[in-house]
């Protein structure tokens, strides 16, 4: 018996394609379309606007494939961790971040990550496969099927999507892009609102503005120098510090749009004034801003987090050189949810 199409799995010309092979109108693929992306449904005989007869003969050749959810963990700050497992039984992590009038989703497009970056635990991990788009996308409609449950967000949706779960998006690249263009063209989701964070794959990084929506690009820095960034993130040794620059200052951005130059502070290694000072040269006539985010342990690393004072006196000196620089406190450090700290392995339930 030949197996099922999954439509989810399917482009938007994919859907279209599936509804002129079953000789159906293109505004039943639009119907489908809206249901799956918009409506969040989670099998076929949920979609009302087609009859019975009709939903029962699709459904011996199609379905709907959903993430399961394994747990789901709420940090003390009010942060969410979901631990969700595909069809295959992998296991992936996204984390819901509540702030004022925003929800912020951070989702994952690996399961696990190949990077192997020192301060990061998921990429201890190694790499077990890229999520195709379907299962990236996923996330955020997993995400908003269970908020829309709680009284708490019963008025809210996810306004924000950053992809800094787990993996490299952009060693990810094509499933990545195509998730983009769903996320954007069918659930609405402005791309502006949108932020993609990569180690800095340069060929891809610069590929990116070609093939996907204009997102916002984060670029995850943390050193001044190769030595200590070979040390820290073994993609230096392939796209160095001065090709990694080179390719910000190409990069094609909008009028009013900034890059954002992630820069974890580990103590003893990457947060001296000078390293402050460096940093400024570095990043001159690029169009950013800089995130400073103060480590966050765990217990597999020997990696200290500098004290407040080392961390303000690095900020001070980015702003003294009129450079926008932000603390970034990390949420959900308690359930292991903070940058850095995502592992898709169990935990405990809520």
């Amino acid at each position: 018996m030949p197996r099922k199409i999954d439509l989810k799995s399917l482009s938007k010309d994919g859907v279209y394609g599936f509804a002129t092979d079953h000789d159906l109108p293109r505004y039943r693929a639009d119907q489908l379309l809206h249901w799956i992306y918009e409506r969040y449904t989670q099998n076929l005989q949920e979609i009302t606007e087609f009859s019975r007869a009709l939903r029962d003969e699709l459904g011996r050749e199609a379905y709907i494939s959903n993430l399961r959810l394994i747990t789901r963990q709420i940090s003390g700050d009010g942060t969410k961790k979901f631990l969700f497992a595909p069809e295959d039984e992998q296991t992936i992590e996204s984390v819901l971040i509540p702030d004022e009038d925003r929800l912020t989703l951070c989702i994952s497009s690996q399961v696990g990550c190949a990077m192997g970056c020192g301060f990061c635990l998921t990429g201890e991990m190694g790499l077990t496969r890229n999520l195709k788009a379907h299962e990236i996308i996923d996330q955020v409609i997993s995400v908003n099927r269970l908020i829309s449950m709680e009284k708490k967000y019963q008025k809210g949706r996810i306004t924000n999507i950053v992809l800094m779960g787990m993996g490299e998006p952009l060693a990810n690249f094509d499933e990545v892009a195509e998730a983009l263009r769903r996320i954007t063209g069918l659930m609405g989701i402005s791309k502006r609102r949108i932020t993609l964070s990569t180690s800095g794959v340069v060929p891809k990084m610069l590929e990116l503005p070609k093939k996907a929506p204009d997102v916002n690009l984060a670029v995850s820095l943390n050193a001044t120098t190769d030595e200590v960034r070979n040390r820290l993130m073994p993609v230096n040794r392939t796209y160095p510090i001065r090709m990694l620059i080179d390719a910000c200052r190409r990069y094609p951005l909008q009028p009013r749009r900034r890059i954002t130059f992630e820069y974890v502070l580990i103590d003893g290694m990457n947060n001296t004034r000078e390293d402050a000072r460096r940093l400024v040269k570095l990043l001159r006539g690029i169009p950013c801003k800089v995130n400073l985010i103060p480590y966050n342990p765990h217990d597999q690393s020997t990696m200290k987090r500098p004290s407040e004072e080392t961390v303000l006196a690095f900020q001070k000196v980015l702003t003294d050189n009129h450079m926008t620089a932000l603390v970034r406190e990390s949420k959900g450090q308690d359930i292991l949810a903070a940058c850095g700290q995502l592992r898709g392995t169990y935990g405990e339930k809520d």
